[in-house]
């Protein structure tokens, strides 16, 4: 079979053919590989799904109301299944190896290097995010003036090693440097099923504690439908939707993923298995977090697991949650980093031979998106205001609005009248969702805050 390792083009250079452009849909099969198995294909788009975005949702539900909340979770699952499929049945019919070029071939040049200016925003942001968290898990962070201690910090007390600039550090290069230099994402299966591990133990002492406590009678049923006092609770609420879809994106990895399977015909039901995973753990961590802290429930829940739970081995159980998480980031940090590699690559090379072909551009481009991380992690002051504006933009286009426009653009003549329905309801739903979580942020910010 023929293992894609590149992102698409839609115009390179072939080495034999050099003053002639040659668009590369696929590529000669690298030597001694075999292809990625069922299993391996869906942890790795399980841990391209399972990222931060899980610790924002039982925020995101403690807003909407439990059964809103909990609706609004399946939706969103059923509209990344509808969308990915537009994808996958596109880049088929016009051979694409890659989201961009399949959108290139339907929407042209201008389509694809805005879809790639999107996914470099949002992965770029999220890998942001992640190394921020680790750092807040390990070293501490401090806010308001108050210092909230971080787990090396609490074993081993302060020391220049335990420091968050220091730990940040050292986990770029012990942990990611090796791992975001493979050149085949099928790699990365081992460190991605440890992840997604990692995210069920951590669902599991949430749902125990959660059960305990509910038994014991210290906690009761939290509130099941929204909230709403006045005009600014009821615009509170589209603050939720960059948080539901971002929890969702992976359409990014989806192709490169695929063409590296033995049998790509498997794909619709790999995509379907990760689904059924990933939306079995954003219900129960969204469930049992908000009946454990109720309107406790902070923007980012694994901060609620920094004092007493009030069970025995508290302590013990709060460090379990705190340092399984970490991990689990710092194990989906290299597959998100694969395609924001291959689409920073696509939008400065787009003439170039593949990335995986060329050691040096692979990496420079590595080294380079690396050190930017490392420095937005350590300088930029906020994460959820960026967390939430990425959501709105850059989230919503990637997994709905480009989907949706690949069918209604139709190039290939192969859009069913309900692939053409459901696509109009979710562009406008994509649209619609978007400028009222901008318009809500704004008013969240300048208007709100100017009462206060």
């Amino acid at each position: 079979m023929t293992i894609i390792v590149a992102a698409d083009r839609k115009y390179r250079r072939s080495p034999r053919k050099s003053l002639l452009p040659e668009k590369y849909d696929h590529q000669e099969p690298l030597e001694g590989l075999e292809g990625a198995s069922f299993s391996g294909a869906v942890f790795n788009l399980s841990s391209t799904i399972v990222g931060a975005g899980i610790m924002a949702l039982p925020a995101a539900v403690k807003q909407l109301g439990l059964i809103p909340g909990l609706i609004m979770i399946i939706l969103g699952s059923t509209l990344t299944e509808l969308s990915i499929d537009f994808i996958l049945k596109f880049s088929r019919t016009s051979k694409s190896a890659t989201y961009a070029g399949a959108v290139g071939d339907s929407l042209g040049s201008a389509g694809r290097t805005l879809l790639q200016v999107c996914i470099v925003v949002n992965n770029l942001g999220m890998l942001i995010v992640y190394m921020i968290i680790i750092g807040d898990v390990f070293s501490g962070t401090t806010t308001n003036n108050v210092h909230h201690k971080g787990v090396m910090e609490e074993w081993f007390g302060q020391h220049w090693w335990t420091s968050r600039i220091s730990l940040m550090l050292f986990t770029t290069l012990l942990i990611f440097a090796p791992l975001i230099s493979f050149k085949r994402v099928d790699s990365l299966r081992y460190t991605s099923s440890l992840s997604v591990g990692l995210a069920i133990v951590f669902v599991a002492i949430t749902a125990g504690v959660s059960i305990a406590k509910l038994m014991d009678g210290s906690i009761g049923m939290p509130r099941l439908m929204p909230e709403l006092i006045d005009q600014a609770s009821f615009w509170q609420l589209f603050t939720t939707v960059p948080i539901l879809v971002t929890a969702y994106i992976c359409h990014h990895n989806v192709l490169p993923i695929e063409n590296e399977l033995k049998d790509p015909t498997q794909m619709k039901s790999i995509v379907r298995t990760s689904l059924i995973i990933c939306s079995s753990l954003y219900i129960a961590t969204s469930f049992f977090g908000f009946i454990l802290f109720g309107d406790q429930t902070l923007d980012d829940v694994l901060a609620n697991f920094d004092g007493d739970l009030g069970l025995p081995y508290s302590s013990l159980l709060d460090d379990v949650v705190r340092v399984s998480y970490g991990i689990h980031l710092m194990l989906v940090f290299p597959i998100v980093f694969f395609s924001l590699r291959l689409n920073v690559d696509g939008l400065l090379f787009p003439c170039a031979i593949p990335i995986a072909f060329n050691n040096r551009r692979f990496f420079s481009i590595t080294v380079a998106l690396m050190s930017f991380i490392f420095i937005g992690a350590n300088f930029v002051p906020s994460i959820w205001d960026a967390f939430q504006l990425t959501g709105a933009t850059a989230a919503i286009s990637v997994g709905f609005i480009f989907p949706a426009a690949l069918v209604l653009r139709d190039t290939c003549g192969i859009a069913s009248k309900k692939d053409r329905v459901i696509a109009w309801l979710m562009f406008l739903l994509a649209v619609l969702s978007s400028m009222a979580a901008i318009s809500s942020d704004i008013y969240s910010t300048y208007v709100v805050e100017k009462r206060a």
